[in-house]
């Protein structure tokens, strides 16, 4: 029974040795890229472009997006998955990020100028004060006139064209800034 221990401590010892990532390591990274290839089916075909992807890579994106059957989306997203551990996929991981922040970007700012033009309309003076000091070469006359239209549009239940017109010009005016 002795010779169970002895053999257990020469396991230990060569167990010590480095051969590798785990199999779970591997696997968490497979699921990751396969969270990638998911995350790029999701973007806009011209940002698909934008990440200039191998041909193979390309052409399998492609075929993901025009597949209907969930068991073939889903095989495709795995192989997907497959040919992104078979290239260098940091590169396009952080060129995916990129895009995705500047849609949450400009999803925010598209709330903000919401939030305003909503506050605007609703006579807000402290809104309107937060506008004009932040775009000092603004129309006053011009933005009170939609305001003060996007108002009785709003009072009198009717389609809010000024409405949409206000939005632009602050847009406009944000544009500006950039």
């Amino acid at each position: 029974m002795t010779s169970n221990y002895s053999d257990f401590d020469k396991n230990d010892e060569e167990g010590a040795k480095y051969d590798g990532p785990s199999k779970s390591q591997l696997k968490r990274e497979s699921h990751h890229l396969t969270d990638v290839g998911e995350e790029i089916l999701k973007l806009s075909q011209e940002d698909i472009r934008s990440l200039h992807l191998p041909d193979e890579l390309d052409v399998a994106i492609h075929t993901a997006l025009k597949i209907k059957s969930r068991s073939g989306l889903k095989r495709q997203r795995l192989y997907i998955g497959k040919l992104l551990r078979s290239i260098d996929s940091e590169a396009i991981e952080i060129q995916l990020r990129r895009i995705q922040h500047h849609h949450d970007t400009n999803t925010a700012h598209f709330k903000r100028l919401e939030k305003w033009r909503d506050s605007l309309i609703d006579n807000d003076k402290a809104t309107l004060n937060e506008v004009i000091s932040r775009y000092p070469e603004i129309d006053r006359q011009h933005i009170n006139q939609l305001i003060r239209v996007a108002h009785q549009e709003k009072q009198n239940s009717k389609p809010p064209a000024a409405s949409r017109k206000l939005f632009k010009y602050l847009r406009e005016l944000e544009d500006g800034l950039d």
